[in-house]
C-alpha cells in the first residue's frame, strides 16, 4: 500500500490510504488537468509549484522521504513516496488518468523506464528529462520514442539556450523571448541618476518616450518583488524587467542611458556538457571563444574534439591567470563548472577585473536571489531553465497557460484569453478593478502584437501575456471569465 503525504491548510498528515479511496481523491477535481510528476528534486519541485498554484491536480512521486516531505510541506499536491519506475506505484498514483506525466528524476534510465510504464498504463502525454543527448542521435540504439516519450527536455541544452540569449544581450541580467522572438523581456539594472529617469514616475517616463512603447512588468528591489503602478519611481540598483518589441530595444537602452553593446570576445570556464556545447555553438565570424578548464588532461581531450574555440588549461579563480588572458577585454565571461563556489568566485573576479558581462551557473535555485542581490551579473540555473522549457511545452494544453516561472521573482508568466462578454472586454484596463500584483504585458491579436497600456481594451480574439504574483491569479481569472 503506498504512503501518501497530504497537505492541508492547517497541518500536515501522513497516513496510508486504501486503494479504493485513491480514485475518489483524484476525481474531486475532475475538471482540472491531471499531472503526475516523477521525481521531486529541484526540477520536479519547481514544476509542481508553478502548476499547483493554478489548482491543477498534481501528484508528485519520489523515493526519497526528504523530497516528499519538502513537497508536502510547501505545495498543495498529493505526494506518493515510492519508486516512480514501479508499475505498482504508478498504478496507485492513477498514472493512466494523467493528462501529462513528467519523468524528471536525475537518472535517464529511470526516466525512460517510468515513461515506458506510464505509456503502457494509458497516460496521455509523456515528457522526459534526459541528460544524455546521445539517446536522441540517429545512431542511438535506445530511442526515447520507443519508450513512449512524446517530448524530450535536455537540461544542458535549455541552459545553453538561456546563456546564448544573454550573450546576445550582454547589458542584461535576464533575457526571455516571446512570440517567436518578436517580443523580448529584459532584466536591466537601473541607474536612477540617468536624466531620463531621475525624479520621474514610471507614468511620466512612458509618456516622454511616446515614439515607442514598453512595459515594466516587475521590479526586483533587494529580494522584494514589486509589480509597479504608474506612480512608481525607480531607485538605483533596482533590477527592472521590461517587456518590449525586439526592434525597439535600441530605443529602450537609449532611454535608460545605457550603451547598446555587442559581444565579440567570450571566455568559458568549465569543460563540462554546458561549456563544451557553448564552445561549439557560440563561435562565429564575429565572436571569438576561449574555453578554460582546470584539468590539464580534460583540456587536452576537449581540444582534440572542438575546433571552433581555443582551449586553455588554467584556473579561472586565479587573478594572475585572468589578467594574463586580458580579462578586461572579455565581453562575456561564462562560469559553468560543476562547482557552484568556483563559478561564484570566478564570476565575481571576472566582473571586478573588467569583464563586461559575467554569467554564472548555479544548480541550487534557492541561492539565486541572494547572489543576484550581490550584483555578480547574470545568474542562470539549468534546473530552472529545464522548468521553463517544460512549462513552455505544457502551456498550449492548459486552459490557463503557465508559460514560465522565475526563481528570483515572485511572479509567474501566464497566457489568458478573454471569454466573450467578460469584464476585460468591456472597459479599458485602467478602468478595471485590476489586481495590484498583476500586469498585462502584451496583447496578441491574430498574430499582431502590441504592448498593453491603460487605454487598451481586449477582445475575445486576443491573447494576453500576463505577469502576476500567484495570489493575484484567482482575481485575474474572474476578469477574463464571463
Amino acid at each position: 500500500m503506498p504512503k501518501f503525504i497530504v497537505k492541508t491548510n492547517k497541518h500536515k498528515l501522513t497516513f496510508f490510504i486504501p486503494n479504493r479511496l485513491i480514485s475518489s481523491m483524484h476525481s474531486k477535481n475532475s475538471q482540472n488537468m491531471k499531472v503526475v510528476i516523477i521525481g521531486g528534486g529541484e526540477v520536479g519541485f519547481h514544476v509542481a509549484k508553478a502548476l499547483s498554484e493554478e489548482d491543477y491536480d498534481i501528484t508528485v512521486i519520489d523515493l526519497d522521504p526528504v523530497k516528499c516531505r519538502r513537497a508536502s510541506e510547501n505545495l498543495d499536491v498529493i505526494v506518493v513516496e515510492g519508486n516512480g519506475a514501479s508499475p505498482n506505484t504508478l498504478n496507485d498514483a492513477k498514472v493512466g488518468e494523467a493528462d501529462f506525466v513528467l519523468c524528471l528524476t536525475r537518472v535517464d534510465e529511470v526516466n525512460l523506464i517510468a515513461s515506458q510504464q506510464s505509456h503502457k498504463l494509458g497516460a496521455n502525454k509523456i515528457i522526459a528529462r534526459l541528460r544524455n543527448q546521445q539517446y536522441t542521435t540517429q545512431a542511438s540504439i535506445i530511442r526515447p520514442e520507443k519508450f513512449g516519450v512524446d517530448i524530450i527536455i535536455h537540461p544542458e541544452k535549455a541552459a545553453c539556450d538561456e546563456i546564448t540569449r544573454l550573450v546576445k544581450h550582454p547589458y542584461a541580467v535576464q533575457v526571455m523571448d516571446f512570440e517567436s522572438g518578436r517580443l523580448t523581456m529584459l532584466g536591466l539594472s537601473i541607474n536612477s541618476s540617468c536624466e531620463n529617469l531621475y525624479d520621474k514616475s514610471l507614468g511620466q517616463i512612458a509618456k516622454n518616450s511616446h515614439h515607442f512603447r514598453f512595459g515594466v512588468i516587475a521590479i526586483l528591489r533587494g529580494q522584494e518583488t514589486i509589480v509597479p503602478s504608474a506612480d512608481f519611481a525607480f531607485k538605483s540598483n533596482d533590477i527592472a524587467y521590461f517587456i518590449i518589441k525586439t526592434e525597439d530595444i535600441p530605443n529602450l537602452m537609449d532611454l535608460l542611458c545605457k550603451e547598446l553593446t555587442e559581444t565579440h570576445r567570450v571566455m568559458i570556464l568549465g569543460g563540462g556538457k554546458i561549456g563544451r556545447t557553448l564552445a561549439k555553438e557560440l563561435p562565429n565570424d564575429s565572436i571569438n571563444v576561449r574555453l578554460v578548464d582546470y584539468n590539464r588532461l580534460k583540456a587536452g581531450q576537449i581540444s582534440n574534439n572542438i575546433d571552433e574555440s581555443m582551449i586553455l588549461y588554467g584556473d579561472g579563480t586565479d587573478i594572475e591567470f585572468l589578467k594574463s588572458e586580458n580579462i578586461q577585454d572579455i565581453d562575456s565571461f561564462i562560469a559553468v563548472t560543476e562547482n557552484e563556489k568556483t563559478n561564484l568566485v570566478a564570476g565575481l573576479l571576472a566582473k571586478h577585473l573588467g569583464a563586461k558581462q559575467s554569467i554564472i551557473h548555479l544548480s541550487t535555485t534557492e541561492y539565486i536571489p541572494s547572489i543576484q542581490e550581490i550584483g555578480v551579473g547574470a545568474v542562470i540555473s539549468k534546473n530552472l531553465s529545464t522548468v521553463n522549457a517544460i512549462l513552455r511545452e505544457i502551456h498550449t494544453d492548459l486552459s490557463e497557460k503557465p508559460v514560465m516561472t522565475f526563481d528570483e521573482l515572485d511572479v509567474d508568466v501566464i497566457e489568458l484569453q478573454p471569454e466573450q462578454g467578460c469584464p476585460v472586454t468591456q472597459r479599458p484596463i485602467r478602468d478595471l478593478n485590476f489586481p495590484e500584483d498583476a500586469i498585462i504585458g502584451m496583447i496578441n491579436h491574430h498574430g499582431k502584437i502590441r504592448i498593453a497600456h491603460g487605454t487598451s481594451v481586449l477582445s475575445e480574439d486576443d491573447i494576453a501575456l500576463v505577469f502576476a504574483k500567484p495570489k493575484a491569479i484567482g482575481k485575474l481569472k474572474k476578469l477574463f471569465s464571463a
